[in-house]
């Protein structure tokens, strides 16, 4: 009898289930805490307690499949490699376009002349000599290359030629932004490329992992990673292109949901560690984002599902904004809660509370501490970043301890945001431990924490909160409240209304939550169903409900709806290409070799469906498909001119789907 072992490594927890194909029943489940820098532990422990549990032998696994938030994560919290853009026929204003240079932030380009027209003819040729002396002049390691050339969409020569000699000079990984996608906007492109490279290295530590522990148990059995659409692709393409993971876990928790509840018609609200994904259900089904996946305030060149991603979780950072009334925001930055921390760290977190409490005025960093993430000292560390990193070395500090003066700081911070730090600190999570909400981690830390941050004074000179379970109360409620503001948004999103955001957050709309009816009558709500999925769902989206006046699903197993949809999805993998307008009786096709011009529409429109058809099913036999669908979509250009009929351009989709090979 087949089963199939699905996979969620999150922020916080790495799930996993064990599904009966021919029952479709959830055999078993398990939790772990997700480890890094060791991934391999986390996943590991996962994947043991859920044979365990179900006494099924390794053997009867006969497909492994793998969903993560890990790269959502990162581009949510500014986190990942070091890289280097290869900015090939543009010129350094145009990094300013698309959040390009923000997404840089602050890491090496090298421009050189290139590129090519929008016919894909060569503009320019490209400056071998240049490249070669940029890249040899970077003063700081990289950990991956993007390379960007203007119109590779329509003849990816410079970006092939340039990846042969960043590999020759610099032998790190290498990404072609036109591999990622067809579609024109250089500086748009050249940031997707700059995203992926970045998360190369994580997504490739992910995988190994998972393989790794997979073989040592006895498992011989294909390993799939759910993409952003919720298709699978195979490990070998998700390393290839792990920015395609993006909404991975999202994504799968969206076809868990449905396959959990049977619902049709519903808001998806996914809550993990770091952030809260929310998605429209409609007709059963997750819409697609036409203008590529937005993560945080990055919009990409990734086909995948429409989900709005939100900096709220339940290890979302619990912030104090200045005042003179109490005031509270959650996230979007993660920390390990202060509650986790103090289990497996009680001999630091415990005095140092005690220490603190018995002050008049404790300082505001008391309850924080900061654990590397790293097992030696990273290289491509400025001096006072490897100071710091140094100093962590022998095992976790408290803030205090870290940060010897004020230059420290910052460079604490770039270690953080290159995800070699996590920072501990209160959370939500610990809220729910001092409220009894959750039980799983060390209470008593949780609310010393807490009291800590009670006994700070605020503008009136008043004390925060009167006690810590106050606090607690008032951090749950926040928490409440900014998930009912992200769904919210994203339904009058999905109305079509203007500034959604600033709308959610209207005063007359707040109004409108409680059923005002005095003079005037306001009543705001959503119409349809919320799907509360996450470990913490349970616990926190009953208010959730009764604030939006709506039904709240909270189905059983939703704390591992993503590893249960990492399993029920299918392959489907995409070529995309096009045939632009030559002159009169000229078809030019884009095909992956360069242009080739026809003298008639229906031999150019034929011999791009072959090659694309070629490629897509070539790449879905790798995932371990069989039997292949293959579905084409044609956007036609055309313009009417004098009564007649002019060919502009045309872009033909080819996909090629199905269900991966079982092995037995």
């Amino acid at each position: 009898m087949a089963h199939l072992l699905g996979i969620d490594t999150g922020g916080t927890y790495t799930d996993a289930v064990l599904l009966n194909d021919e029952t479709d029943e959830v055999v078993a489940r398990a939790k772990s805490l997700t480890t890094r820098p060791d991934l391999a532990s986390g996943i590991g422990a996962a994947i043991d307690a859920v044979l365990k549990d179900s006494n099924v032998s390794a053997s009867a696994i006969s497909m492994v499949s793998l969903s993560t938030t890990l790269a959502t994560n990162a581009l949510v919290e500014g986190q990942g490699g070091r890289v280097a853009l290869v900015f090939i026929g543009f010129d350094e204003a145009e990094l300013k376009k698309s959040d390009l240079a923000d997404a840089l932030n602050g890491d090496p380009v090298v421009i050189v002349n290139g590129g090519h027209t929008h016919s894909g003819a060569v503009n320019i040729s490209l400056d071998i000599d240049a490249l070669y002396a940029g890249l040899e002049s970077l003063s700081v390691p990289v950990t991956g290359v993007a390379i960007a050339a203007r119109f590779a969409t329509r003849n990816a020569a410079h970006e092939i030629a340039a990846r042969e000699i960043v590999r020759e000079v610099l032998d790190v990984p290498v990404t072609c932004s036109h591999e990622l996608s067809a579609a024109l906007g250089g500086p748009k492109r050249a940031l997707t490329a700059v995203l992926n490279a970045r998360l190369v290295g994580l997504i490739e530590r992910l995988i190994t992992a998972t393989e790794h522990h997979v073989t040592s148990r006895g498992i011989d059995a294909r390993l799939m990673v759910v993409r952003g659409d919720g298709a699978l692709i195979s490990a070998e393409l998700a390393r290839e292109r792990p920015i395609e993971t993006i909404l991975s876990g999202p994504a799968a928790s969206i076809a868990g949901a449905q396959w959990l509840t049977g619902a049709q018609n519903a808001l998806v609200s996914d809550i993990g560690g770091t952030t809260t994904d929310v998605c429209i259900l409609s007709d059963g089904l997750p819409k697609i984002d036409p203008q590529g996946a937005k993560v945080g305030k990055y919009r990409t060149m990734v086909e995948a599902v429409a989900m709005r991603t939100f900096g709220l979780g339940g290890d979302s950072v619990v912030s104090v904004v200045e005042g003179m009334e109490r005031s509270l925001l959650l996230g979007p930055r993660r920390v390990m809660p202060l509650s986790l921390f103090a289990l497996e760290f009680p001999d630091i977190v415990h005095p140092a509370l005690d220490d603190a409490l018995a002050l008049e005025n404790p300082p505001p960093e008391a309850f924080q501490f900061v654990v590397v993430q790293f097992h030696d000292t990273p290289v491509g560390l400025d001096a006072r970043e490897s100071a710091v990193a140094t100093r962590l070395l022998d095992g976790p500090m408290r803030w205090a301890d870290t940060v010897k003066n004020r230059v420290d700081e910052p460079a604490l911070f770039r270690l953080v945001q290159r995800g070699l730090v996590m920072m501990v600190g209160l959370t939500p999570s610990d809220a729910s431990h001092a409220l009894g909400l959750m039980d799983v981690w060390d209470s008593d830390a949780a609310l010393k924490g807490l009291s800590v941050l009670a006994k700070q004074r605020i503008g009136t000179g008043d004390r925060f909160a009167v006690g810590p379970e106050p606090l607690a109360q008032a951090i749950i409620d926040q928490l409440t409240k900014q998930t009912s503001l992200a769904l919210l948004e994203t339904a009058f999103v999905e109305e079509g209304w203007d500034q959604a955001s600033v709308l959610a957050q209207h005063s007359l709309v707040q109004i409108g939550l409680s059923d005002h009816r005095n003079i005037a009558r306001v009543n705001v709500g959503l119409a349809m169903p919320v799907i509360g999925l996450g470990a913490s769902a349970q616990a926190y989206y009953g208010a959730v409900g009764e604030r939006l006046g709506c039904e709240t699903i909270l189905p059983e197993d939703g704390g591992v709806a993503n590893a249960i949809g990492a399993v029920v999805g299918q392959v489907s993998v995409r070529a995309e290409g096009t045939v632009t307008s030559g002159g009169e009786g000229a078809f030019r096709v884009h095909l992956p070799d360069g242009p080739v011009q026809f003298g008639d529409k229906d031999t150019a429109f034929e011999a791009l469906r072959n090659a694309l058809t070629r490629q897509a099913t070539e790449k879905a036999k790798a995932s371990g498909v069989d039997e292949i669908r293959i579905t084409e979509d044609l956007d036609l250009r055309e313009a009417q001119i004098e009564a007649q009929t002019m060919f502009i351009e045309a872009t033909l989709r080819i996909t090629a789907r199905g269900r991966p090979r079982i092995t037995s």
